[in-house]
Order: C-alpha cells, then sequence, then structure tokens
C-alpha cells in the first residue's frame, strides 16, 4: 500500500470515527436520561430479528467520603490525631492517615469516626460523604452479540438507526 492510499484510509477512518464518538455521547446521554427518568436499571439491545445483542446496565454513583475543606479537616486532625500531622515548610495531614480516615467515613456513610482507644465518635469537620462519580451506564454483549452486530450491519438491517451521521451533502439537504 502506498502512502497516498494509507493518508487518504487513516483520514477516512479519523474522520468516521469522530463522526462515530460524537454520535455515541448523544445516544449514550439519552439512554442515560431514559433509564434514570423511568427508573430503569437494565434493558436489552436487540436486532430486529429479536436477537439478543447486548444488556445496557445503569451504575448508581456511590457515595464515599471527601475533604471539602482542608483547613477544618487539618484542625480537627491537629486535635484527635497529632502524630498524623507532617509538619513540614506546608503542614498537611500524613496521606495515609488521610486516606483511613476518609475510608472509615465512607464505610460509615458518615463523617464521623470513633477513637478506637476511648470510643468516642468524632464529628470531621471539612469532610462530607457524597456521591464521587456522575451517573452512567454499562453495555455489556451478549456471547456472539458483537458477532451479530457485525453481520446486522453488513446486511443493512441497522440502516435505521442514525449510527454514522457524516454531515448531510447539499443533495441530501436540497
Amino acid at each position: 500500500m502506498d502512502i497516498a492510499q494509507l493518508a487518504l484510509e487513516e483520514a477516512a477512518l479519523k474522520t468516521l470515527a469522530d463522526a462515530v464518538n460524537d454520535r455515541l455521547k448523544e445516544v449514550k446521554a439519552s439512554m442515560q436520561q431514559q433509564l434514570v427518568g423511568n427508573g430503569i436499571s437494565k434493558v436489552t439491545a436487540s436486532l430486529p430479528d429479536g436477537t439478543k445483542v447486548a444488556t445496557i446496565s445503569r451504575s448508581d454513583a456511590k457515595p464515599a467520603a471527601v475533604v471539602v475543606d482542608d483547613d477544618a479537616f487539618l484542625a480537627w486532625v491537629r486535635t484527635a490525631a497529632p502524630d498524623e500531622i507532617n509538619t513540614r515548610l506546608v503542614t498537611e495531614v500524613r496521606p495515609a492517615y488521610r486516606t483511613a480516615v476518609l475510608a472509615q467515613m465512607t464505610a460509615a456513610g458518615t463523617p464521623q469516626v470513633v477513637d478506637t482507644d476511648t470510643g468516642v465518635i468524632h464529628e470531621v469537620p471539612g469532610v462530607e460523604v457524597r456521591a464521587t462519580r456522575s451517573l452512567t451506564h454499562s453495555v455489556r454483549p451478549t456471547s456472539g452479540g458483537k458477532e451479530a452486530i457485525a453481520d446486522a450491519w453488513r446486511n443493512g438491517q441497522l440502516a435505521h438507526l442514525n449510527l454514522i451521521p457524516i454531515a448531510a451533502t447539499e443533495e441530501q439537504s436540497a
């Protein structure tokens, strides 16, 4: 294959990939809106002939403890666990302790920790337990689903879908 043909093939593939990725973002957003809006957690994708090709499952955001006010969190650690403070040019909570205490709060679902020596429950300022990722969903092809979709594509069974929305030509838009 000569370089001119490779250049054309790469340009064509890049154009198609960009168009497909843009369309995928639109469809994924619409799917997420439908899943959430209708309270659906799972839906099956099937070809026009009824062949099941994938399962789409909603993933809900999981709450986690996050420091939202570093100064308040640092002040609390200075009082509750002063040995967990590193003092350099900048004073900060030791990363291992920060990770451990946030994990404890995530597990408890509340910005509180228990002092294992005294049993005292501490409200931890500067920390909230909240969703750390946006709602999303996953697409899991069935066994043979990818091949069935490829065959359906080649046979024109997916022509009714707007899968590759390359800009309309003047002839099509007239």
